[in-house]
């Protein structure tokens, strides 16, 4: 088979893929909101039956109140954070890099039950809030939110300042602008589209996320507990499609604004760009000092927090210290078996779905052309970065629990979970992999083909070892989020394949608070850990010719 044979045979493999975990069962979701319960078409009804209610249109509205508050307080102080690892001199950034990444390791719901233990009815700080008031609502949501999507908008802006052009600062200096008028006229113009990108993904993560007002949010409905409540709680599955379709609106609409905002400040840079190198200077310095110090407080407070209250007999009128919370078998019937199960399924998402998506972005990328497979592969390669996992959870259940649908005997099984952690994550391994493929000479496939080696063996021999840094941090990206993930998988589990992730909310629904903190603080262990191995063979790839991603 000639190269272009093969470059349309893997794109169809990857097309019918894509149909399959993703097109397929979202069409099943948009189907069923317009079906009556014994699968009739309804029109409209289920429709104007959300509108018309108060009550359903309640979450609606906290979602949208409640993440725009959290993107309010979280920008600014991810913007000054970012602004002091890349346009000062501050001792200890790697330190407060490796701190700023500790709540992506950690499932959403480690913040929400420190905040608990910290600000509950029984709480260590409860003196500290108002008479009255209460950290169960949306008070600890936005909390809790800002904690877990905070690492998200840092990145982003880190990448935004980080792009700065010397030449631009420089000529500002010799025209005598004030340093108020610099940050002001330079450094804020050239870092607006990452301040909309950082903006609309925390809206986007706050309004989709599950795990944290399910934990915290008491009887404050939210558009993501309302769907759970729709479909387990009433197993109304058209009212729950309609919910799950109201939150996909915002998603969509986050992801057009952020990739056109990546786009933008992709082109604000151009090929003559000098790079800005920050000098000393202590009226700056010792203040974003200050404020980075308060934030890495935060952050490991907030997982001290969990440890230690797993690790409390009875809180608050026992505080001797025990490992008896960490017997799951007492608190859950799945005991440490959930623990096995979640990373088996984040294993096998990183051995299965890493060598696909690789291979699915090289065929895109040197493939050659093979028609209209390659416009729909990009494009649904794209798309699962704008589905919540809630959605795509949903979707799953209409899809492949269809009779006649010869994939239902996937539903309930592990190999669902980690088809749906595959197509969930995918978008941002995917965009992973692109990059590192563009980076590389298409030279070496000329090379080969002036030898006549078959592409694949070129693939095989040359561009995976050169890419193996890309490969390992897709790798671990799908280990870490498969591990830590709620929303995405709180609807497929079995009686056998209960997730960690979803034991937490389990045991703590069930009142068991520190078993909950102890298990959430388990899986962070095992996210840091391989991250840390993550970190230690790249350190080893750097020892050779090649310098890690």
């Amino acid at each position: 088979m000639r190269g272009e044979g093969w470059t349309r045979f893997g794109l169809l493999l990857a097309a019918l893929l894509l149909v399959a975990g993703l097109a397929a069962p979202l069409a099943m979701l948009l189907a069923r909101a317009f079906q009556d319960v014994d699968g009739h078409f309804a029109g409209l009804m289920h429709f104007r039956a959300w509108l018309g209610s108060a009550q359903l249109l309640r979450p609606a509205w906290n979602s949208l109140w409640t993440s725009a508050l959290t993107t309010l307080v979280v920008l600014p102080v991810a913007f000054l954070f970012a602004y002091g690892m890349t346009r000062s001199r501050l001792p200890g950034r790697p330190f407060f890099r490796a701190v700023m990444l500790v709540p992506i390791l950690a499932p959403s719901l480690l913040p929400a039950l420190s905040l608990i233990y910290l600000f509950g009815n029984q709480g260590l700080l409860r003196w500290m809030l108002p008479e009255g008031g209460s950290i169960y609502g949306p008070a600890g949501i936005i909390a809790a939110q800002c904690i877990y999507t905070f690492p998200h908008a840092a990145i982003i802006l880190s990448v935004a300042l980080g792009m700065a052009d010397a030449r631009l600062f420089e000529a500002a200096e010799t025209l005598k602008a004030g340093r108020w008028r610099i940050f002001r006229d330079v450094t804020l113009p050239a870092a607006r589209y990452g301040l909309v990108s950082a903006g609309f993904v925390v809206f986007t993560l706050a309004v989709t996320d599950f795990g944290i007002p399910k934990v915290i949010g008491g009887q404050f409905p939210v558009l993501a507990t309302d769907v759970y409540r729709q479909v387990i709680g009433q197993q109304n599955f058209s009212m729950g499609a309609v919910v799950a379709i109201v939150l996909l609106l915002p998603a969509l609409l986050g992801f057009f604004a952020e990739r056109w905002a990546q786009k933008r400040q992709a082109a604000a840079i151009s090929g003559r760009a000098v790079l800005y190198r920050p000098k000393p200077r202590a009226a700056r310095d010792l203040p974003l000092l200050a404020l980075c110090l308060g934030v890495a407080a935060v952050l490991l407070g907030i997982v001290g927090m969990a440890v230690w209250g797993s690790l409390i007999r009875f809180w608050p009128y026992n505080l001797a210290l025990t490992f008896a919370n960490y017997d799951f078998t007492s608190f859950d019937a799945s005991g440490w078996g959930s623990l096995f199960t979640s990373m088996e399924v984040a294993l096998l998402a990183a051995v299965f779905g890493t060598p696909v998506i690789f291979s699915i972005a090289y065929l895109l990328e040197r493939g050659g052309p093979a028609g209209p497979l390659t416009g729909f592969v990009r494009v649904a390669a794209i798309a699962p970065l704008a589905v919540p996992g809630l959605v795509l959870g949903l979707a799953y259940i209409l899809f492949f629990n269809l009779p006649g649908n010869p994939l239902g005997f996937l539903y309930g099984t592990a190999a669902i979970l980690v088809l749906n952690c595959v197509i969930h994550f995918y978008t941002v391994a995917h965009l992973t992999a692109v990059t590192a493929i563009r980076q590389l000479d298409p030279e070496f496939e000329a090379v080969g083909e002036s030898l006549r080696v078959p592409r694949w063996r070129t693939y095989v021999r040359v561009i995976v070892p050169i890419g193996l840094p890309a490969i390992l941090e897709i790798a671990v990206y799908l280990f870490v989020n498969a591990m830590t993930t709620v929303s995405a998988v709180i609807f497929l589990y079995g009686p056998d394949t209960k997730p960690a992730s979803v034991a937490v909310v389990h045991m703590d629904e069930a009142g068991q608070v520190a078993s909950a903190a102890a298990m959430a603080c388990v899986i962070l262990a095992v996210t840091a850990a391989a991250k840390l191995l993550q970190l230690a063979f790249a350190r080893l790839l750097s020892g050779g010719w090649r310098p890690p991603a």
